[in-house]
């Protein structure tokens, strides 16, 4: 079997191993608790009774092939599948043990808390790179200039973005290279001060330098925010990953620390994704 190289094994034996595959519970604390979680587009069941815990300060991989449900999971944790006509959830998802989908609770509120960086880097075309970064602030009634500007260049800072533009704040977003938008968009993400960092795909459309930058800003932001990212890429889970979940047409197979799932996984579906015999 394929193993990780040896930085894979050095970040990822610093994990706590969970009690079991599909309903673990780390000693670390938890962000996430979501349980029995189903969710349907229309008549179809996209992911099936989902039971999982994630760790707080930690990097959480979702692996697994095109159409099993990645996505659609992490869009679960801050609500955005709601945006979908015809979406049904049934089942709990906890934050900080606060229930997500209670009557009471705004999306809006939860998508504050839990942040999300898509597959392809969007900044606001007509917005400058300063711009981009406060618009979340803004939305929000913020107005203090002085506050704003503090704002702007710590998140541009924790994105390691600041050095590269802090002289071109007026120029719009799109100017920047594909590595450097989507480290724009991590940075309007983090300005709004999220508790969680959900990553869906960010480095696919990357070239090996931007990629390497943006796993690296990864291992750097969890020890401020727990981090949920979805990949194809099985070395880029074994790189920056704590945990790993295996999901398969809709259903979590396997689940724990990551050098387990990469060097020694339970279930024989596991084994064959990792090693490129199916997916």
């Amino acid at each position: 079997m394929a193993t990780p190289d040896p930085t894979v094994v050095e970040r990822a034996e610093q994990a706590t191993e969970p009690s079991s595959t599909s309903s673990s519970e780390p000693a670390a604390p938890l962000t996430f608790q979501v349980k029995n979680l189903s969710v349907w587009y229309g008549e179809k069941r996209a992911i099936d009774d989902i039971t999982l815990d994630i760790t707080s300060n930690a990097v959480t991989a979702i692996i697994g092939p095109s159409g099993c449900g990645k996505s659609t999971f992490i869009r679960c944790l801050n609500r955005m599948h709601e945006l979908v006509p015809k979406t049904r959830v049934d089942g709990t998802v906890l934050l900080q043990g606060e229930d997500l989908y209670s009557s009471d609770v705004d999306p809006a509120i939860v998508r504050r808390r839990v942040g999300m960086v898509f597959q392809k880097s969007n900044p606001f075309p007509t917005m400058t790179i300063g711009e981009n970064v406060v618009i979340g602030l803004r939305l929000n009634g913020v107005r203090n200039q002085e506050f704003l500007n503090e704002r702007l260049e710590k998140s541009l800072r924790m994105a390691a973005l600041w050095d590269e533009v802090k002289d071109d704040l007026h120029k719009p977003g799109t100017s920047l290279s594909g590595g450097q938008q989507q480290r724009l968009c991590i940075a309007r993400a983090l300005a709004v001060q999220p508790e969680v960092l959900l990553m869906d795909e960010p480095c696919s459309a990357l070239d090996p330098i931007a990629t390497a930058k943006i796993e690296e800003l990864i291992y750097e932001l969890k020890t401020q925010y727990t981090i949920v990212t979805v990949t194809h890429n099985m070395q880029q889970a074994g790189r920056i990953s704590d945990y790993t979940a295996f999901f398969y047409i809709g259903k979590l197979i396997e689940f724990g620390a990551t050098t387990k799932i990469f060097t020694n996984p339970s279930e024989r579906q596991t084994e064959d994704y990792i090693t490129g015999r199916f997916g």
